[in-house]
């Protein structure tokens, strides 16, 4: 069992196991409880009441923080002629085609993201044991896939804080919020920007009660379980 350090354990005795908090609430708690030195990454992680197993009810989108997620993230363009261009302009960290993929055959990771114009997906096809296994495969569900004038507006969305989302294998989401450093209102509206992308991609297929279970951490402090009803019903601060 992995043993916790005192800070960890102090911070702990704040939390109340047995209760549910509401989410300003459990924001206000988080903020309290954090003592690192550098600037943790606060995750939601929900429990979901869908059956993974099916493929009609796995969850899955991508939605917009309006804080951003408080990382600087490199992105990765898979692109040629005048899309390697475009992507270039809109700012891209890295762009290539055939190069770009020797590259990463040849143990080139240095990059968060990747996206490509559906002409080279045939070719970036055979990278999909190096990338998928990471997460890293552009996708159409995940909207990394894009003729050469969406270039710029997509890039511009992954410097802004675009978060992709999905099911695991057990039925849970865990995903990105922000920073600890981040203001309480900038951390609610993140997180109710994310619940209700996720209650937008329910399946059809799901019956039952939808979102099961919140916790709200960060990365070196305890969960905090949030009520589910509250968490649904909150709004972003006008």
């Amino acid at each position: 069992m992995k043993k916790h350090g005192k800070k960890y354990l102090e911070a702990a005795k704040l939390v109340d196991r047995d209760k549910a908090y509401a989410p300003r609430e459990a924001i206000a708690l988080l903020k309290k409880m954090a003592y690192s030195k550098f600037n943790e990454t606060v995750e939601l992680h929900l429990k979901m009441g869908v059956d993974v197993k099916q493929a009609d009810q796995i969850v899955r989108g991508v939605t917009l923080l309006p804080h951003g997620t408080g990382k600087q993230v490199r992105i990765a363009v898979f692109a040629e002629g005048e899309a390697e261009r475009i992507a270039r302009e809109a700012g891209a960290d890295v762009v290539g085609g055939d190069d770009l993929i020797k590259e990463i055959e040849g143990g080139r990771l240095d990059f968060d993201i990747t996206v490509a114009i559906p002409q080279m997906m045939a070719k970036v096809g055979r990278l999909g044991k190096i990338l998928g296994t990471r997460g890293l495969m552009p996708s159409p569900k995940a909207g990394t896939i894009v003729p050469p004038d969406q270039l710029p507006r997509l890039i511009k969305e992954l410097r802004m804080g675009r978060v992709e989302f999905r099911t695991d294998k057990t039925g849970n989401i865990h995903t990105v919020i922000g920073k600890i450093q981040f203001t309480e209102d900038q951390l609610y509206e993140n997180m109710t920007a994310m619940l209700d992308a996720i209650v937008r991609a329910k399946p059809a297929a799901a019956k039952g009660q939808y979102i099961k279970k919140i916790v709200l951490t960060s990365t070196m402090t305890p969960g905090i379980r949030i009520d589910v009803n509250e968490a649904l019903s909150a709004r972003p601060s006008a």
